[in-house]
């Protein structure tokens, strides 16, 4: 057994292991391509990063590309990702000539490996073009839709599903999110790596180590959230909620940490914001990190002693399953894949506001054995349902369904959607 394999067995045994090579031994031979915008921030590409080495250890062919884009370009697709969201923006016509543009130019760069591929994921709306420009194309191509699209701009959707109702079957991450298409739709959650380094276990010293790198007093109670510095993840309204805590209990403190992405031009406007909101409180430690600071971030997850997660829209939320999976109770925001993380009472407590959010932080922080109890619970729930093992299994059974059609199979997870 390869060596990569042989670790997750020894972490989550070999009834696992058995499932993904069962399936694997079906496919033998085909070749798949993963495409997003990204290689280094956000969930996405910390996802990809062991989804494509796991997959080949199987035996399977995979490759991750990544589209080129130029400032305009990203500054598009912003607009695309605020406004499935809910935000305000107009998506311009030179906009959408730029997306098209850059699109056409990463399809002739890309041809070589896409025309050889019998499977290719397209990732979000940056690349989702890309499938204008292979008309003759022999594989099955899939859209992937991680971002919360319960509620998109029409005016956005309509221009973005001219593009997606061309793909064979799109994946969404809970049915909230589906939107009409002429196509099988499928629901896969999200998913973390146990044997990341964000994921392993450290050593108490190091833990230590990185506290007092930052100035983080190791002996004081500390909230943390970690997140790219972005309005969804409403960095603002987690210090409100810290300062109503702080009436209360003078000796909390509270680390934001996060960076930002290749295709993200707004997280230095938002670090600015955060900066001025924390008007010199020496109690606010912000870290603005490298995207491979996944030590760090695992080092301060673990020193925590609440988590943070106060989205006001989240696809999924990688960082709250991070948290559950290190035995924190997470304080997050009652939205998208949040919901399916955070059960109240169980594993944290889902709020909608500011002071909601330090209700519940203060109520944690008076009862420590329920800090022990919901850290305790968090972690099952998250190996039951929440990693890598299981995220790549339901995507080879998709592979499965794809390629080898078959009327006498009932599907589990699986929309059939038709445009209207």
């Amino acid at each position: 057994m390869n060596d990569l394999l042989e670790q997750y067995e020894e972490l989550l045994g070999s009834s696992v292991l058995d499932q993904l090579q069962q399936i694997a031994t079906v496919l033998k031979g085909i070749k798949i391509v993963h495409i997003n915008s990204t290689k280094f921030g956000g969930g996405v590409a910390e996802i990809l990063n062991k989804m494509v080495p796991l997959t080949n250890a199987l035996g399977l062919s995979t490759h991750w590309e990544t589209i080129k884009g130029t400032p305009e370009f990203f500054e598009c697709t912003k607009v695309m990702h605020n406004t499935m969201q809910q935000r305000q923006g107009i998506l311009t016509n030179s906009m959408m000539k730029t997306f098209e543009e850059i699109n056409a130019a990463n399809a002739e760069e890309l041809r070589p490996i896409l025309n050889d591929a019998n499977i290719v994921f397209i990732h979000d709306p940056q690349p989702a073009a890309l499938i204008d420009h292979f008309p003759d194309r022999k594989g099955k191509w899939i859209w992937r839709c991680h971002i919360d699209a319960s509620h998109p701009s029409r005016t956005v959707w309509k221009y973005l599903s001219k593009f997606i109702n061309k793909y064979d079957a799109s994946v969404f991450s809970l049915p909230d999110f589906v939107q009409s298409l002429p196509h099988p739709i499928y629901i896969i959650l999200p998913s973390i790596d146990p044997l990341s380094e964000k994921n392993i276990d450290l050593s108490s010293q190091e833990i230590l180590d990185f506290m007092t790198q930052f100035g983080i007093d190791p002996e004081r109670k500390m909230l943390l959230q970690v997140s790219r510095f972005d309005y969804f993840k409403d960095p603002l309204g987690v210090i409100e909620a810290y300062r109503l805590v702080k009436k209360f209990k003078p000796e909390v403190q509270l680390v934001l940490a996060g960076g930002g992405a290749t295709d993200d031009p707004e997280s230095e406007i938002v670090l600015n914001e955060v900066r001025k909101a924390s008007k010199n409180d020496s109690d606010i430690h912000i870290l603005f990190l490298p995207s491979d600071a996944h030590r760090t971030i695992n080092a301060l997850q673990r020193a925590s002693t609440i988590v943070i997660q106060k989205s006001l829209k989240e696809g999924f939320g990688l960082t709250v399953t991070e948290a559950l999976w290190k035995s924190k109770p997470v304080i997050g925001g009652d939205t998208g894949g949040i919901r399916l993380q955070v059960i109240d009472h169980y594993t944290g407590f889902l709020v909608q506001s500011p002071e909601g959010a330090a209700l519940r932080i203060r109520y944690l922080l008076q009862e420590v054995s329920e800090i022990e109890k919901m850290g305790q619970m968090g972690k099952l729930y998250v190996k039951e349902n929440f990693l890598i093992t299981r995220h790549l299994r339901e995507y080879l059974t998709l592979i499965a369904t794809l390629l080898f059609p078959s009327d006498n199979r009932i599907e589990l997870n699986h929309f059939q959607s038709t445009a209207q």
